[in-house]
């Protein structure tokens, strides 16, 4: 019988979009990839780390302001299967990702922002990504 070991990460989490939400809000799977045109997600995202969520508020899909929420899984969660193990050991950007609702608790207004050049890069790198998302 396998058995999946989950995380020890206490957080605090936080995801990085450009939707205005509000604190009790839900965060759920089933919408369109910010990476990958035309895929679903089957999973919501999330870091441990508030630079990465703001990385991912940069590189989202929308018209509105970055925004970096703290938020809660409301149920078990895994590392995200995408970064976990493929440039170096383990999940050291504590990326993980979940079936169930992330429940907004908070937002903060301060992380490390990238240069415009910096995105540039990012984007450049996702387009160029000819990988399969393990969805």
């Amino acid at each position: 019988m396998a058995f999946v070991v989950l995380p020890a990460d206490g957080g605090p989490f936080y995801h990085g979009t450009r939707a205005n939400l509000e604190v009790g809000d839900l965060l759920t799977a089933g919408y369109t990839s910010n990476y990958q045109s035309g895929l679903v997600m089957n999973h919501i995202y999330f870091t441990a780390l508030v630079n990465g969520a703001g990385l991912a508020a940069a590189l989202a899909k929308g018209d509105g302001p970055e925004r970096v929420y703290i938020v809660e899984p409301t149920s078990d969660f895994e590392d995200d299967p995408n970064v976990t193990n493929k440039r170096f050991p383990g999940n050291p950007t504590r990326s993980y990702r979940t079936k169930e609702p992330l429940k907004i608790i908070g937002e903060v207004s301060e992380w490390l922002r990238q240069t415009p050049e910096q995105l540039q890069q990012w984007r450049e790198k996702l387009a160029a990504n000819k990988g399969e998302v393990i969805n």
